[in-house]
Formats: structure tokens, sequence, C-alpha cells
């Protein structure tokens, strides 16, 4: 059997979410909702909401995001996201580790392994 579409976007964003939320917030401070919004134009990075604010606390627990509450003209305070230097440090060793790894698919796919 074929594995569906589905499947394969699941397995694959099981290992890269967290830092996909890792590099949106080394560019700025986010609220869940706007990251949740980046992360899902097409679908692919993260398919519902609902995976979002679990991963977001395990970031923050392992310390590589802290939170901080902030005012909003639109309704309630928003908690916002920020990384952390150590979040900075854990998205550098996976882009280190994502680019060996994605030009090493990338070589088999092709067959120039």
């Amino acid at each position: 059997m074929v594995p569906s579409d589905d499947i394969i976007l699941a397995n694959l964003r099981r290992g890269t979410l967290e830092y996909c939320i890792l590099a949106l917030l080394a560019r700025e401070s986010l609220y869940g909702l706007d990251i949740a919004r980046r992360l899902t134009p097409d679908g692919l990075l993260m398919g519902s909401e609902g995976t979002l604010y679990p991963l977001l606390t395990r970031l923050r627990k392992a310390g590589w995001v802290e939170t901080r509450w902030q005012e909003s003209n639109a309704g309630p305070p928003r908690r916002y996201y920020a990384i952390t230097g150590s979040g900075r440090a854990a998205l550098a060793e996976f882009t280190a580790t994502w680019q060996r790894f994605s030009a090493a698919v990338d070589a088999t796919l092709e067959g120039n392994q």
C-alpha cells in the first residue's frame, strides 16, 4: 500500500515543525495565532492549530523560548513567544544538520548516490 500525502507530511513535520517555529521566532516575537497563520497558509508545515500549543509548551519547558503578556488593541492580552539564546543555538545546530540531511535526500532521490 502506498502511503498517503497526509501520512508522509505527518512524518516529515514530526521532526521539523518545532525548528520552523524557532526560525520564525528568530526573526521576531510572535503570539500563537500569528505563528499558526504563518505555518498554515498551504497546510504543508502545519495541518492544524491543535499541534501548535503543545509544541510551544515543549519549547518553553526546554528553555528554547520565553513568553510575555502584551496588551492588544483587538481584545484580551496576548502571550508573545520569543526565542532564547539556547533556542538560537538549537536552531543553528538543526540548520547545519538539516542542510547535510536534505542534500543527502535530494542526491538519493535524484539518483546521484
